[in-house]
């Protein structure tokens, strides 16, 4: 739970922060795109208009001669502003420069067409092995006329380096990235403090409903503020006591029941002693009486042994849920007390079979186990078919002691999938249908109640075969297990 409030914290502090980079690097590119394309125009502008005006101020005759063109090229180069310029001139197949290469690797084709579609000039940037250049297209002119003006054909290039302009780019880059590193570095104290305000209320939710995890339904959590976090600690603290209140009366109410069962089972006991005793008494009259009379008193003594057994059985469950059940172990030879149980009531004759290695002796109350038996092979008996199978092993674990297994199956259809999960429920019935039987329905509850005194599990399920399986282990000490 630590490391998820861990990760929570630092996801909340990576969201603001991941907030605050992305607002101070867009505000950091907005202004450097600006604060260059201003630098760039401005320099730009400067030198387009400087190299016009020189263009201008210089007279052009026709026709144009290789060397007097390049001492008018060297004047211009000379003349650059705000720095100096290389300058070419191509005039048909004539090429001249104020540099020692007549022809410029810079100047594009592109360049050059748009020189020759628009009389007032063009310009171009150009970046080559990482170096910017400031490209410059200015056709000349003579007036024919006062009112006329023709271009000569002639074409004069200006290229001039950036590098001044990249170095103060550059310089832009860096004055960004050092003025948006400080303004993250002081956003995570902000990040921190707001991760802090929201994990506070998210960790007394998680300790809350752990606390009411473990029972403890009184459970509150502190309501501070009106944000939405407060919203929902007040609907936690709503739920919880109307939680308390249901399992309150819940408990109450099962409270009631148990009482009311205990107190009946009690109460009737003593009545029913007597009408076992008298129907003891007609059963053995009974074959002297005529055949209705006869059958009647047969109904009411079997009908009064049912009672009796529920009588006994609720009297039992209501110590368990007393908690007044007490476990008397002692050392016994797990085989013959199984053997014990089959022979008092009579499974001896082939509907039961039987597989117990002797040697397997472990800590148990007699009584109850006997109990577990009796009860798990009177119903594979009662509900599902013979033969039964009685197996006894223990098993050694890889965690924990080892343990006994005692199975008991059937030959029957089995156990519906639907009923499995409610089969040591008390009063519950696997067949709808089958809504009075031999049993008190509370067999398997009794039997699942023993199985826990002695500190062991049971469970219940079908063999691939067919027929229900019920499975009972119980922990045996290291030398119980050896024999």
């Amino acid at each position: 739970m630590r490391s998820w409030a861990f990760g929570l914290r630092v996801r909340l502090v990576l969201s603001f922060l991941l907030v605050a980079a992305v607002s101070a690097g867009t505000t950091a590119a907005l202004t450097y795109r600006e604060a260059r394309s201003a630098l760039l125009q401005t320099a730009q502008d400067t030198a387009v208009s400087s190299f016009r005006d020189q263009v201008q101020q210089t007279g052009w005759g026709l026709p144009v001669q290789r060397e007097g063109l390049e001492e008018v090229l060297r004047d211009l180069a000379r003349k650059g502003k705000p720095r100096t310029w290389v300058v070419f001139a191509e005039y048909g197949s004539l090429r001249a420069s104020s540099g020692e290469s007549p022809v410029s690797t810079v100047i594009t084709p592109e360049l050059r067409r748009a020189a020759r579609a628009n009389p007032n000039g063009s310009f171009e940037r150009v970046v080559k092995d990482g170096v910017p250049y400031l490209t410059i297209a200015m056709p000349t002119v003579f007036k024919a006329s006062p009112d006329s003006v023709l271009p000569t054909g002639l074409v004069l290039y200006a290229v001039m380096r950036m590098t001044d302009e990249q170095v103060n780019v550059e310089a832009l880059v860096t004055a960004a990235r050092d003025g948006a590193l400080p303004g993250l570095a002081v956003s995570l104290i902000p990040g921190l403090i707001a991760a802090r305000s929201v994990l506070r209320p998210v960790r007394n939710l998680r300790r809350a409903a752990r606390s009411m995890g473990s029972g403890r339904l009184d459970t509150r959590i502190p309501v501070r503020g009106s944000d939405e976090l407060a919203d929902l600690a007040h609907t936690f603290n709503e739920s919880a006591g109307q939680l308390e209140r249901s399992v309150q009366e819940l408990r109450e109410a099962e409270a009631r029941a148990r009482r009311f069962a205990a107190d009946v089972s009690h109460e009737l006991r003593t009545p029913l002693a007597g009408m076992l005793a008298v129907t003891e008494v007609l059963d053995e009259d009974a074959d002297g009486l005529d055949a209705d009379t006869a059958r009647a008193v047969r109904l009411v003594s079997t009908e009064t042994g049912k009672l009796a057994v529920l009588v006994e059985d609720l009297m039992e469950i209501s110590r368990f849920d007393a908690r007044a059940a007490e476990l008397n172990a002692d050392e016994v030879d797990v085989a013959e007390a199984l053997r014990k149980t089959l022979q008092s009531r009579q499974w001896t004759d082939g509907r039961v079979r039987t597989e117990l290695p002797d040697g397997i002796r472990a800590r148990l109350d007699p009584r109850r186990f006997d109990v577990v038996v009796a009860n798990l092979v009177g119903n594979a008996l009662r509900h599902g078919s013979a033969p039964v199978t009685v197996r006894l092993r223990s098993e050694a674990r890889p965690e924990g002691p080892p343990v006994l297994i005692t199975e008991v199956a059937d030959s029957g259809p089995g156990i519906r999938p639907e009923a499995l999960p409610h089969i040591f429920d008390r009063f519950y019935k696997a067949d709808a249908a089958r809504t009075r039987s031999a049993g008190s329905g509370l067999g398997l509850a009794i039997t699942l109640e023993n199985v826990r005194l002695h500190g062991g599990t049971i469970r219940a399920g079908n063999l691939p075969g067919g027929g229900a399986v019920f499975s009972v282990e119980i922990p045996l000490h290291a030398e119980e297990a050896g024999g």
